[in-house]
């Protein structure tokens, strides 16, 4: 949108910053009923020009009710809605698109838009240095509002349209900051008293309406305004009023001449403090300049970011104390970052000294507030004698020497609040700087900043300036592992460049090679002094004993981050226990927070030096057994948790077995929230589920490996993880055989084949599955049984030997009915119903899939429901019901999309390609298949990615293009040769044949 000239731009066609309206000019205008039409345009309009969903309009309608018709009644809204935009020439706008609709809105056509961009340039002004082209845009936007966004709907709407009204709330706030600065307070006091009346909460409101009566000479109002909010937030909230509002009531009490009216734009409530003016010569007493930093680091390289933060934070203005608390782990850099700091303010923000004392807060005995305030006072010139005994007598005399001087106080290492709070000045004109390994979140007016590890270049940048640029040019592949290998740890990459730097002939790979033993590692992270484990070590033995056993048993996992249970399983406690113990490992910079999962509670994950100290302190102090048993416990709670997730998404537990190795559960309520969506969760976990096939495997709990194993197979189909498959179950089977485990062998065998036949791969298959069989006839194994008999079958299938097929079928269908396996059972009715439709039998292929379809609905499977689905739209197909089958199966491509099955979209992407051909829509049916052929191919599935090429040749052949045809057909029949695909060979060549004779 052009905002060039401030002006009144064309009213907008379509107007929700109030209530709704659409029309094009005064005479012509839309006329949209009240009611669901309505809240359906407001729904695609607070979207604009994004998909809505059909599942979203029927909540914006009904919200958690919805009638059976509802997406036939949304329909029929969008019909009217489309009726009624034509009367303003827009008929055209409300396009339908998968999986629901979009409304195409023009540059300007749309309030909200509109009021967006004018905000936008206006603040944008603002911050250029031209307040008063700002201002003039800024109230331009707001007069865009005609009252409460989509006239204050109710429903689903309200969050998306109460976003808008605070949108709107923000910028007025904004708005009366500016005219505050210019003077306009007389005008806005009415304005402001109507606003704060209406949103009696709005702190900022508040303390604009002190600072426009207080500017208008009403001092006694203002005050007045401040004990009436006071007393409001203590009322309604339990809360005191915020800082800002209380520094605002300060300088009015004091008449602070920071408050009048100034040229400058002021974007916050309260006008900043005027910049101290250094005090003239203190007496002879205090003529003492205290120069007490530490040396800066001479190397110092890379940490722009969080320097230039500290530096802008300590040298701004204001009414108290700033402090800048630097926490981060063991090593991460701190007091480097906070010296080479305090070295770049104090000359010129800081001439009045610098006080510095490392606090010992990792140390057995940490240094006492008591002894700090006598060290400093003496550093300012007080004598000993002078000296009280008393620490608050210490820290009243200390505040009083600093008072109204301009000095640094730089306090490292510190252990808790309590030992820095007694050493922060009371003085504005000063600023501290602390560090710790804990967060000290508790320190007033402080903020709070993460040193984390260096990024590449940072880290690049370390190493070359300290073994040379030359040898770091020469190595740069070993020069990137080593630096990853230590995490981009400060102290390890010193360490790392110190012992290089002391042997020149020692190359970057000789240290790499050192360094990859990860049982040595910590031993070649020492140099002089300076040691990465000695360093660890003075946290580790500060925590109390459950939080230090707590670490040693993550030690036994690997390097993936973690939820919340896993500590309460490897302790055995609540998860609320292990939280608190997790959080205190945070606080100590032992662990980090890495995410949020599904229950909201965090995820943590070790810093990878941290881990392997993790791992020493276990073999130290922890015996064989204690350690096993709590894996134990770990590997049963990702097996109970994956068991449930399958039964889920199964509707129970079907077509699968299960072992007796123990399960691990927390609470159900937590369970519940961990698995709202079950295959999400086994998305999200994978990773640390197939770690613990593969942990449970090394340590010898093969029943376990073996379960879970097999439970996965759930997530591996679904969302074609086959080389996860492949590699878990090959851990698994290693385990089993060693331990003698003929039915965990035989259940992954069977796993396996069907890992087999999605590669298409029948044969293989079968010589995995025929000895898997025998070995659950042999132990009277009915649902193993049916699961082998059942895969037996679909290699005959697929092998083209249907004689043998059918008969495997319905013996592997009794099994099921016999072992209570519904889900199993309409499965293999979906296979018998396939050879029905290829003996012609379409009636008794229908009613087999009807029922396969009632029982999947009546379980909740959805899985085995679109496989049934899909294959009734081949019966469809083959009874010439063209259009139906089309309409069946688009609803299923969204269905599959939705659930992100990529094998269920390839497949219906290439029945519907066959469709379109069958329509006589080639073009359609190009572009299907190519978009199946994408799918198979980034899902590795190179049987059905050739059946693809063979199906698209002949559209391409249909269509004149025979060299491209030619060419996809000899690349399908050389993958259906080396997979044993004869079949689909002979078809393919068949085809390559008759393109080339014709």
């Amino acid at each position: 949108m052009d905002l060039g000239a401030v002006g009144s731009p064309p009213i907008p066609v379509y107007r929700i910053l109030g209530p709704l309206h659409v029309a094009d000019g005064p005479d012509r205008v839309s006329r949209v009923p009240p009611g669901r039409q309505q809240l359906v345009l407001g729904a695609l309009l607070l979207d604009a020009n994004r998909v809505v969903s059909i599942d979203h309009l029927i909540d914006a309608v009904w919200d958690d009710a919805p009638p059976a018709t509802a997406r036939r009644q949304i329909q029929i809204c969008v019909s009217a809605l489309r009726a009624n935009l034509t009367s303003i020439g827009r008929g055209e706008a409300i396009v339908t698109r998968p999986p629901g609709y979009l409304l195409r809105v023009g540059d300007g056509e749309l309030d909200v838009q509109v009021f967006a961009a004018l905000t936008a340039e206006g603040e944008s002004l603002v911050r250029s240095g031209d307040p008063k082209a700002g201002l003039a845009l800024l109230r331009q936007a707001l007069a865009l509002w005609r009252g409460p966004a989509l006239g204050g709907t109710t429903g689903r709407l309200r969050a998306k349209a109460a976003k808008l009204d605070e949108d709107r709330l923000a910028v007025l706030e904004t708005t009366f900051d500016l005219e505050l600065n210019a003077g306009r307070h007389r005008q806005l006091v009415g304005e402001i008293s109507a606003l704060v009346a209406q949103y009696p909460l709005r702190e900022r409101l508040r303390g604009q309406l002190m600072l426009a009566l207080y500017r208008s000479g009403r001092q006694a109002e203002a005050l007045a305004a401040y004990r009436t909010t006071r007393e409001l937030l203590i009322d309604e909230l339990g809360l005191e009023p915020g800082e800002d509002l209380r520094r605002l009531e300060t300088a009015i009490l004091a008449g602070d001449p920071a408050l009048a009216a100034g040229p400058e734009p002021a974007p916050q409530q309260q006008a900043p403090a005027p910049a101290p003016v250094r005090p003239p010569s203190p007496p002879p007493a205090e003529t003492v300049v205290p120069l007490q930093l530490p040396a800066d680091i001479g190397e110092f390289t890379g940490r722009s970011g969080i320097v230039a933060q500290v530096r802008e934070l300590l040298a701004r203005g204001g009414l108290a104390t700033r402090v800048v608390a630097l926490v981060g782990k063991p090593g991460i850099g701190k007091s480097a970052v906070a010296v080479h700091v305090a070295h770049l303010l104090v000359e010129e923000h800081f001439p009045d000294g610098q006080l510095y004392c490392d606090l010992g807060g990792t140390r057995e005995h940490p240094a006492s507030a008591a002894d700090v305030l006598g060290r400093f006072l003496r550093a300012m010139g007080i004598p000993g004698t002078s000296i009280p005994d008393a620490e608050d007598e210490r820290a009243e005399m200390y505040r009083q020497l600093v008072a109204r001087k301009r000095m640094l106080v730089v306090l490292d290492d510190a252990a808790t609040e309590r030992q820095v709070q007694a050493l922060l000045p009371g003085s504005s004109s000063c600023s501290v700087i602390v560090t710790s390994r804990t967060r000290l979140t508790g320190l007033p007016g402080g903020r709070v900043l993460e040193v984390d590890v260096l990024g590449p270049d940072e880290a690049l940048d370390m190493l070359a300036t300290v073994v040379g640029h030359d040898r770091v040019d020469a190595e740069p592949a070993a020069a990137t592992a080593l630096i990853r290998l230590v995490g981009s740890l400060p102290l390890a990459l010193r360490i790392v460049a110190a012992r290089l730097a002391a042997r020149p002939g020692w190359s970057l790979a000789w240290m790499l090679e050192r360094l990859s033993d990860e049982r040595r590692r910590l031993d070649e992270l020492a140099h002089g002094e300076m040691m990465v484990r000695a360093s660890l070590a003075l946290t580790y033995d500060g925590l109390h004993a459950e939080a230090r056993r707590l670490l040693r048993l993550l030690g036994a996992l690997d390097g993936l981050s973690f939820p919340t249970w896993v500590a309460a399983a490897l302790l055995d406690v609540d998860v609320f226990r292990a939280a608190d113990l997790l959080e205190g490992l945070v606080d100590a910079q032992m662990l980090e927070v890495v995410a949020v999962d599904a229950t909201g509670s965090p995820r943590y994950k070790f810093h990878e030096l941290i881990r392997l100290f993790a791992r020493e302190q276990l073999e130290r102090n922890e015996g064989d057994e204690p350690r096993l048993v709590a894996l134990r416990r770990v590997v049963g709670g990702w097996l109970a948790l994956a068991g449930e997730a399958h039964a889920r998404v199964y509707g129970g537990d079907f077509t699968s077995l299960r072992g007796d190795a123990p399960r691990w559960l927390p609470a159900p309520s937590h369970v519940d929230r961990l698995l709202a969506d079950p295959l999400l969760w086994l998305e999200t976990e994978h990773p640390n589920l197939c770690s613990a096939v593969e942990v449970s495997a090394a340590e010898g709990l093969h029943e376990a490996s073996w379960d879970l194993a097999v439970t996965l197979v759930t997530l591996f189909e679904a969302r074609c993880y086959f080389a996860d498959w492949e590699r878990t179950h090959q851990q698994a089977l290693a385990a089993v055989r060693a331990a003698g485990n003929s039915r965990g062998e035989a259940a992954l065998l069977c796993s396996m084949a069907s890992l087999q036949l999605s590669w298409s791969r029948a044969r293989a298959a079968r010589e995995l599955v025929e000895p898997a069989l025998r070995t659950f006839e042999a132990l009277g194994d009915e649902r193993g049984v049916a699961l082998a008999r059942r895969n037996l079958a679909l290699v005959h299938h697929r092998l083209g030997d249907l004689e043998n097929a059918a008969p495997l079928y319905l013996a592997a269908l009794g099994e099921f009915r016999a072992s209570g396996d519904p889900v199993g059972q309409a499965w293999v009715l979906t296979q018998i119903a396939q050879i029905d439709l290829e003996h012609g039998e379409q009636e008794l292929a229908a009613d087999r899939l009807y029922e396969a379809l009632d029982i999947c609905r009546r379980f909740g499977n959805q899985r085995v429901e679109v496989q049934v689905r899909y294959r009734l739209s081949d019966l469809m197909v083959r009874q010439g019901r063209h259009w139906e089958a089309e309409e069946a199966l688009t609803e299923l491509l969204a269905a599959v999309r939705a659930s992100g099955d990529t094998v269920g979209e390839a497949r219906v992407l290439h029945k519907l390609a066959v469709v379109k051909l069958a329509l006589a829509d080639p073009e359609a049916a190009e572009g299907l298949l190519r978009e199946a052929l994408e799918v198979r191919e980034r899902a590795m599935d190179h049987g059905g990615a050739a059946e693809t090429r063979a199906e698209l040749a002949v559209v391409l052949a249909e269509r004149g293009d025979r060299a491209a045809a030619v060419g996809l057909l000899g690349r399908a029949i050389s993958t259906f040769a080396e997979r044993n695909m004869g079949a689909a060979r002979l078809r393919a060549q068949q085809v390559l044949d008759r393109i080339r004779t014709g």
